[in-house]
């Protein structure tokens, strides 16, 4: 093993996939974990909560304070990986701000998974970590990338991006996360990569509906393409690289979401295009469909930054405003041609 301890926090299916890969280079990778039964299922070997049947290995390990890390931490923590979700970033840094300065205070870089865009700040997740931690923002990295957590864990060959400031750093992380089936592709586009995997979860969401009201190929390839060129327009907006949104946190995030069986988002938008209401699905689901709050931050983003973005608003109409989803495509479709640019 070439390093000796990392840490990731919340022990979701993407975060303990995430943690799994880590454990084929570090001796010793700790999950800190808020429920008892997370903690008791990691610790038997096994995330049944959120990865049934996918064996974990003796040497992840499940702790429930941070007093229970220090015991546990093997020579020098080296890394930490985020795997909360949006929603939960900010309670987080508050809650738990003099533990993590303590780790940025001694070099210790933080990989962040979170996807999305805040609905209420509008915010992405650099903004949300760096309003608490700026002094240490060489120390943050953002990965995305097109990577089912079931499929990480069988060891599929995954690749993803990992976006970040310091090109030391990103090396580092890098070298961490490196695996003969699991590889990170650094760039300092941060920008470009968190709008390319917060983006295009509300695609997903889209394709999904379409499925459900029984489009195939030719529309799915349609809704690819034409949200590829939304994605692209909000990228222009916060300077991000067009490139960027061609590579895995751009395309190749979208392509696995929309036509993927395992993605949340495609199944959440299945279920609307029945007739489900949003919040029932929502409630009666045990992983978060990040897809359906970065719609309303979307659609608020285009009319304040004045982004034409005709997919992410007829999105907004059928999930807050009730809108037959039928309707909606009719009217995208018999709207008046514009050239893209």
């Amino acid at each position: 093993m070439k390093f000796k301890t990392a840490l990731v926090l919340a022990g979701g299916a993407f975060g303990t996939s995430i943690g799994f890969v880590l454990s084929q280079n570090f001796q010793k990778v700790i999950v800190l974990v808020r429920s008892q039964d997370i903690y008791d299922e990691i610790n038997r070997g096994e995330n049944s909560t959120y990865l049934p049947g996918q064996k974990l290995p003796e040497t992840l390990k499940a702790a429930l304070s941070w007093d229970e890390v220090r015991k546990l931490v093997e020579g020098e923590l080296e890394l930490i990986v985020s795997g909360l979700p949006m929603s939960a970033i900010e309670d987080f840094c508050l809650e738990h701000r003099e533990e993590l300065k303590h780790y940025f205070e001694r070099g210790v870089p933080l990989v962040s998974l979170a996807k999305g865009i805040d609905h209420e700040t509008l915010k992405l997740p650099d903004e949300l970590f760096k309003t608490h931690f700026d002094s240490f923002r060489s120390q943050l990295m953002y990965l995305s990338g097109p990577s089912f957590a079931k499929e990480i864990v069988d060891k599929q060959i995954t690749i993803v991006s990992l976006a970040g400031e310091d090109r030391d750093n990103l090396l580092l992380a890098c070298d961490m996360l490196g695996t003969e089936f699991f590889k990170a592709i650094p760039t300092t586009d941060v920008k470009g990569v968190l709008l390319g995997g917060s983006l295009k979860n509300v695609i997903a969401i889209a394709g999904g509906i379409m499925e459900g009201l029984g489009y195939n190929h030719n529309t799915r390839a349609a809704l690819i393409t034409r949200g590829i060129v939304e994605m692209l327009r909000f990228g222009a907006v916060f300077g991000a690289r067009p490139e960027t949104f061609y590579g895995p946190s751009g395309m190749g995030d979208l392509i696995l979401t929309t036509t993927g069986e395992l993605s949340r988002n495609k199944s959440f938008g299945i279920e609307i295009a029945k007739g489900r209401k949003a919040e029932e699905i929502i409630r009666s689901s045990k992983s978060v469909v990040e897809g359906y709050k970065t719609t309303k931050a979307a659609y608020l983003l285009a009319k304040k930054m004045n982004i034409r973005a005709r997919i992410f608003s007829g999105l907004y109409e059928v999930l807050y405003n009730g809108h037959d989803p039928k309707e909606v495509i009719q009217e995208l479709m018999l709207l008046p041609p514009k050239f893209d640019e």
